[in-house]
């Protein structure tokens, strides 16, 4: 469940009422398209829901001092990855790339020069989400990040359930009673970070921090871990968040 501003715990509503509630609200023509697509139905079956995995690659880890340098959407299903409907943009940051992030990401100063502002790819890319449930790995990027910089360009932000399968890994591997005992008997935790996540599932080393690549093995992970830990009749509100 999540809570609008006002809202006490016994009327907080789903993400259902919330988007309905936010679609009443914007302003913006292109929130307003977005929001009125809803999501599904919560008691909906993982199996039927149309998923977007989504990678922000950014300047650093604060929305308030950093910026969106690209963007990867891999749009899926539990059943499969069509490659080609997969979208990748490079952008022009609102605020100058540092070293550090020319070193992890491989985005230059020539690359971002003459690239898009976030404002430009909006309508494509909220065409792509919209009616789907995003797939994150580590949702305290891609939200926060997405809605500051929406904010920013047309303000109005722009919240949205997502599946984090890195959440997912932390239910098991940080948060359960053997977890506990790990820490308990001093040993180190489990990494959840997602090149880790996916060697436990089998899946194959894909080189990290391309927003497109990062995409698609998150889309690869969820599937992963719905096969081997949950059902493709799990609820959709028991992964969502």
């Amino acid at each position: 469940m999540i809570r609008l501003p006002g809202a006490t715990r016994q009327q907080a509503p789903g993400w259902p009422e919330y988007l309905a509630d936010r679609a009443a609200r914007v302003r913006h023509p292109l929130l307003k398209d977005y929001f009125a697509a809803g999501c599904p139905d919560p008691a909906t079956a993982i199996r039927e829901v149309p998923l977007a995995a989504l990678d922000i690659e950014t300047t650093g880890l604060d929305p308030r001092r950093h910026a969106i340098v690209s963007v990867g959407v891999v749009p899926f299903s539990l059943a499969r990855i069509p490659l080609r409907e997969r979208r990748y943009w490079v952008l022009k940051p609102a605020r100058e790339l540092t070293e550090q992030s020319v070193t992890l990401h491989r985005i230059t100063h020539a690359e971002v020069e003459n690239a898009p502002d976030l404002a430009e790819i909006l309508p494509e890319l909220l065409e792509l989400l919209k009616g789907r449930v995003v797939v994150v790995h580590y949702r305290q990027i891609e939200r926060p990040f997405l809605d500051s910089g929406i904010q920013a360009r047309l303000g109005e932000g722009l919240r949205f359930p997502v599946i984090d399968t890195m959440s997912l890994e932390a239910r098991r591997h940080r948060q359960s009673v053997l977890a506990r005992l790990r820490r308990w008997m001093g040993r180190p935790p489990v990494s959840i970070r997602l090149h880790n996540s996916r060697e436990r599932y089998g899946l194959p080393p894909y080189q990290g921090h391309h927003a497109v690549v990062d995409a698609l093995a998150t889309a690869e992970l969820l599937q992963a871990q719905v096969a081997s830990r949950y059902s493709s009749e799990t609820p959709v509100s028991e992964l969502w968040s």
